[in-house]
This record gives structure tokens, sequence and C-alpha cells, in this order.
């Protein structure tokens, strides 16, 4: 599963992202397809960006004025990673990521949101973004922040790996539009897919270039570009908009660099490894009908 919290050991030379359920995190196949929104021209792609949302501990959402909050927290050579990564010197205060479903109903991975706990000390931040590469510091209208209200239903198995959860709101979300998902079936081997999310903790992150590569009743595997944050990301069919499913598991994120101080993205062949783990939406119980 995805991590919960951006935290990095080094440890045999190796360095590992730390999880609160499994082992399992994610890894670069073939090119980095990560782009940020302002790099994006695709108004489809921009309109599916707006209704993802990030997952941040409260206490990481501090006031800056009356009408706006300031995000703190690490960004990613904090953390151990090499300071020639992507992304750097972008903050990285999410944990996980999240999708509109309807006016004040999320849904996420379910090791994302696994107890009343995790609910009441999540905020849920919409326009989690950046305006240029190197951008350090992030200031939102607290508009954008949105509490758990509480978990309507989430399941997290190891034998059947089903991973979800569905939550509500403090308040309906009035700005932005519900994303529409598959509603029967499932998508195709070859598929081309597209996810959107807060990677390694990362401001909004589009990442495309990747297929399904094999599909069960439960989840399909596919080659994204995703890290651990990216839990609970929306994961789309390109061609048609709509959500295909959540991710949940991966490869491993980071591996040691050369010298061996710090962490550098893993990176294999666009067919090699397992592939990321996408929980169909399709077997999501509690979504809304309509």
């Amino acid at each position: 599963m995805k991590k919960s919290f951006l935290v990095l050991m080094l440890l045999s030379a190796t360095i590992f992202s730390a999880h609160s359920k499994s082992k399992s995190t994610t890894v670069i196949y073939g090119d980095d397809n990560r782009e940020d929104v302002f790099s994006i021209d695709n108004s489809l792609l921009l309109r599916l960006a707006e209704s993802t949302a990030a997952a941040i501990q409260t206490h990481k959402i501090q006031e800056f004025n009356l009408e706006q909050v300031i995000l703190k927290g690490e960004n990613l050579t904090s953390n151990m990673i090499c300071a020639s990564e992507r992304f750097s010197k972008q903050p990285a205060v999410a944990h996980c990521s999240g999708f509109l479903v309807a006016e004040n109903i999320l849904v996420t991975a379910g090791h994302c949101m696994d107890s009343e706990q995790a609910c009441s000390g999540t905020s849920w931040v919409f326009d989690y973004k950046v305006d240029y590469a190197d951008q350090e510091e992030i200031i939102l209208d607290k508009s954008k922040v949105y509490g758990c209200k509480k978990i309507i239903s989430q399941k997290l198995t190891e034998d059947t790996l089903i991973d979800y959860a569905v939550i509500e709101l403090d308040r309906p979300v009035k700005d932005r539009k519900p994303l529409k998902m598959r509603k029967q079936g499932k998508p195709a081997v070859g598929d081309e897919i597209v996810v959107i999310g807060h990677p390694s903790g990362l401001p909004t992150k589009i990442t495309d270039g990747a297929k399904i590569r094999n599909i069960n009743d439960v989840f399909f595997a596919a080659n994204l570009d995703t890290y651990g944050g990216n839990s609970g990301s929306a994961v789309f069919n390109l061609k048609s908009g709509l959500v295909e499913g959540i991710l949940v598991r991966g490869e491993e994120d980071f591996v040691a660099s050369e010298d061996g101080m710090c962490g550098i993205s893993n990176k294999i062949g666009e067919d090699e490894g397992r592939g990321e783990d996408v929980t169909l939406i399709t077997i999501v119980e509690g979504l809304p009908k309509k």
C-alpha cells in the first residue's frame, strides 16, 4: 500500500518509504511522466484535476490571515531525497490523495482512512498545486479546506486485496464538479490511463503515459509512475475521462544514490516490474447512486 506518512529511512544502503500497513510502494516505469498542473494544456485533464484533493494532517494547515491558510511541512530533501530529484524544492505535506464523487462525498484508499481518528485528524484540501516549478510555499483560501465528517464505508483486506474508503466531508463542495465513474463492466488490458494525485506528498501531479497490464475482479495493474502519497488517487480512462479505480499499491519508490547519501527514484523499464495496483471503482460500496 502507499505510505501514510512521508518518512524515509536509510537502511542497508537502500532508502525505503515508511508505511502503516505494507512495504509496497511505487516506481518510475520508463520515462517519468509526472507533470505539474501549470504545465498541462489538456482541458479534460485540468478539469479532472480540479476535483482531486490532498489528505493533509490538520496541524500542518496554519492560519495565514483571515481569509487564507499556509501549508507547513518539509520538502523531499528534508526527507533524505537527493536535491537532484524532480520537484525536490516543492512542499511535500500530503500523506494521501482522494477525489470528489458527489457534492460532499470523497473517495480514497482504505489504508488512508482506516479509523475515526484518521478521519478527525485529516483535512482534505483542493487546489494544492504550484504555479511554477520551484515554488516552496503554498497559501490557499480557507474555503479550499474541508474536514472529514465521517467514514461512510471502508474495506482493507489482506486476502482479496480490496482497498477503498468513502467519506463524507463536513460541507458540500460548491465550486467544482464531482467526477464521473464507470458504473459497470471493466476497462480492458491495453487501455490508456492517467492518474492525478500527490506523489510523495507533493502538490498535484498529472501523470499519463500508462496502460493497463492485467485485470481481475478486484483490481488492475498498470505501469503508472506513482509514489507514496498517490494512495487514493483517481485513475482515469484517458479516452472517456471516467474514473476506473483508486491507486492503492505498487513497487519501491526510492533507492539509494550511488554514494548512498540520499534517495533517488527507482526507475525500471516500461514493461518491467509488477505494476501499480488500482482498486476497481465498480466494487466500491457506499458510493452515491446517481
